[in-house]
């Protein structure tokens, strides 16, 4: 693996370490009544990659070279659930090792952990922590969070939480792009039936940064003072569950910032829907379509890159599953990812097929 040590970074350690802390502390004497419940799966892939190192081509350019790779995750989740105090939990490890292009080889931790007691019958209390670290190619960087939250539960078709925080973000290859700042947001839930569910939320944050704020050609040579981004982020999700599982999210975000070539404007509509098929069979399919403008015109800053890694732009993945046993799934997966930055004559194209076997407990 490339770019440093692949151990779980430090910060996000101590984070889930005083969360805990927290919750135990809820639990008082809650200890007695518990449920407790919790799973783990396992997923092993041999993958073709048609464009492992995620290039950019301008025109007609030449694409890279197809390369194999084989693919690990394991995930596992828990919940405790006392008379007053809910615990959630859930981590992920996996990693991708490339036969070509060994500078992609990449290894991926990522936490979350939620504390909650109940005042009253209608409100909660509570906090949460997240956590991702990844390590590996020009896409090295970790992302962490905290927030305490307050949640409104006056029955069970409605749900509101509100929450306050702190976020931080650290990118490796890169340190322009590292920001700290506080974060607010708000999620609002509203099932209509068992089948039927409306979301919208929301979050904003003002970022700070350590590196000097770009000045516009015109303006070459001004001092604009250290960067300073305000990062808004609003969106609506519909979610069916019936023979047919259907989710659909449309998202916005607005990224201010007083530094020439950052400011970017972007819609995402992403889609998702899983089917039981004949012969024990299931499908499951994902898409995305992204649309982004750049005020300031594109400048192929740090954010750009880590916007591609997420495949920000658009995509199509399929999955199909068959059960082999009670534990055991056989997998084909195919993956498609695209994007276009017209300004600048760059494209991105990429197509992974998978197969592989899931394991569950």
């Amino acid at each position: 693996m490339q770019a440093g040590p692949t151990v779980w970074c430090p910060r996000v350690s101590r984070l889930l370490f005083a969360l805990l802390l927290t919750a135990l502390a809820l639990t008082g004497g809650d200890a007695h009544a518990a449920d407790v419940e919790g799973s783990l799966r396992l997923t092993g892939r041999w993958l073709l990659d048609s464009n492992a190192p995620r290039d950019f081509r301008a025109g007609q350019g030449q694409t890279p070279a197809p390369d194999l790779a084989m693919s690990l995750l394991a995930a596992g989740d828990g919940r405790y659930t006392g008379e007053r105090l809910q615990l959630v939990g859930r981590y992920e490890l996996g990693g991708r090792k490339y036969l070509r292009y060994t500078t992609e080889d990449v290894l991926i931790q990522a936490a979350a952990v939620e504390a909650s007691t109940a005042l009253g019958t209608q409100l909660g209390l509570g906090v949460e922590g997240r956590g991702k670290d990844r390590r590996g190619g020009s896409r090295d960087y970790s992302d962490l969070g905290a927030d305490a939250f307050l949640e409104y539960v006056p029955d069970v078709r409605l749900a509101l939480r509100v929450r306050a925080g702190a976020h931080r973000f650290v990118y490796r290859p890169d340190s322009r792009a590292n920001f700290g700042n506080p974060e607010l947001g708000f999620l609002g839930r509203y099932r209509f039936n068992r089948r039927h569910s409306l979301s919208v939320f929301g979050e904003y944050g003002s970022r700070r940064y350590g590196v000097e704020a770009r000045p516009p050609p015109e303006r070459e040579g001004a001092l604009l003072g250290r960067r300073k981004d305000g990062a808004l982020a609003a969106g609506a999700s519909y979610t069916y569950r019936g023979p047919l599982a259907l989710g659909l999210t449309y998202t916005f975000q607005e990224i201010s910032s007083n530094s020439f070539g950052e400011t970017v404007l972007r819609h995402r509509l992403s889609g998702s829907a899983g089917l039981r098929l004949p012969w024990n069979l299931t499908l499951l399919a994902q898409g995305a379509l992204g649309l982004s403008r750049y005020p300031d015109g594109i400048f192929l800053s740090p954010e750009i890159i880590l916007v591609e890694e997420d495949e920000g732009q658009n995509s199509l993945s399929l999955k199909l599953a068959r059960p082999m046993n009670e534990h055991l799934d056989v997998e084909l997966s195919y993956g498609l990812y695209g994007t276009n930055l017209p300004r600048n004559d760059l494209s991105y194209f990429r197509q992974v097929v998978g197969v592989g076997l899931t394991w569950r407990l």
